[in-house]
């Protein structure tokens, strides 16, 4: 018989950089080696101006870019399941009473 294999010990640690940020605004760009996600913050002075201002990008390989789809498909899911479904603004419309922030 073989030994079963130990299923190895994980820690989660964070970097001396990490920093936590919010974004509203996520960009996809694709290569035949990665995935690039451009973070940033959408605002509006005025109802016909956008501006987007990039904070992060985060390269990832297709297997993790799929890995990253499926658990925040999960995730969604669970969401939706105590809390409502989520629906998005159709692309393009603008919110005439105010800033989009």
């Amino acid at each position: 018989m073989s030994p079963t294999p130990q299923q190895a010990q994980m820690a989660v640690v964070q970097a001396d950089d990490y920093r936590e940020t919010y974004a509203n605004s996520v960009q996809v760009k694709v290569s035949v080696w990665d995935f690039q996600l451009i973070f940033g913050r959408a605002s509006s002075e005025s109802p016909d101006q956008v501006t987007i201002t990039n904070q992060a990008a985060i390269f990832l390989s297709p297997q993790q870019a799929k890995a990253l789809f499926n658990i925040l498909g999960q995730n969604l899911a669970q969401y939706e399941q105590a809390f409502g479904v989520l629906n998005l603004e159709p692309q393009g419309t603008l919110v005439s009473n105010g800033p989009i922030n």
